[in-house]
């Protein structure tokens, strides 16, 4: 599929910008720090201690997985205070359901998958919250990102403000697919989706995030500089 210059240039920040932003771990109420970590475990090993709900387990896959947790989730909601609010919802479940889990070796995907199912869940929910107020989305607030320069910190809330008006299956595609770097394999495995789906809602969700982007000659310039004005 090809993209205009301008959602290139839209592509090429995206994987560099949010990894600036400062993830910071949730209080958790879950003591989830104390007992025995075992930093040398496989996936496979926390996955039965969870399963016999060993302490030290819960612990170690808290601090081997929240990172990853967090940071797609803040990446997908543009929010650290949502992403770690999400995050006690995730592990929450995993913790619960991990009896469920058929192959302890598939742990991280088993986290991934449920963060993913969360993550869906809440962009609907946001999307509901904002048509039953009768107003677009609000502007986002709560990014997490002081320490980018001024220009990029506004690049990447007009461009959440853009992924918002997203369906949230279009928009977690997307975030997978050009943020979280997945293929479109693992994206289909992971959602749950046919291949041939989720390659439409890549190019669905490109073709009306470079429309979009074209509408707003600042944020043309700011995302593709080089660009000479017509």
């Amino acid at each position: 599929m090809n993209q205009s210059p301008v959602f290139e240039a839209t592509a090429m920040h995206l994987p560099s910008l949010p990894t600036a932003m400062p993830t910071r771990r949730s209080h958790v109420s879950l003591s989830l720090v104390v007992g025995k970590t075992r930093r040398d475990t496989s996936d496979g090993d926390i996955a039965r201690g969870l399963i016999a709900g060993e302490t030290w387990a819960i612990a170690e896959a808290w601090h081997r997985y929240s990172p990853m947790v967090l940071m797609m989730a803040e990446r997908a909601l543009g929010s650290r205070s949502e992403a770690e609010d999400i995050g006690q919802v995730v592990f929450y479940c995993v913790f619960r359901k991990a009896k469920t889990l058929r192959d302890p070796n598939s742990l991280r995907s088993f986290v991934y998958s449920v963060a993913i199912r969360e993550l869906k869940s809440e962009l609907r929910r946001k999307r509901v919250r904002a048509w039953l107020s009768f107003h677009e989305p609000e502007a986002l607030v709560d990014l997490g990102c002081e320490t980018l320069e001024v220009e990029s910190r506004d690049l990447v809330r007009k461009f959440h403000i853009l992924l918002d008006r997203l369906t949230p299956r279009d928009r977690l595609v997307f975030t997978l697919r050009h943020m979280e770097s997945m293929t479109v394999d693992e994206i289909a495995a992971t959602m749950e989706l046919s291949v041939s789906t989720v390659k439409r809602s890549i190019g669905h969700s490109g073709n009306r995030l470079t429309h979009w982007i074209e509408a707003d000659p600042g944020l043309v310039e700011l995302l593709d500089p080089k660009r000479e004005k017509r």
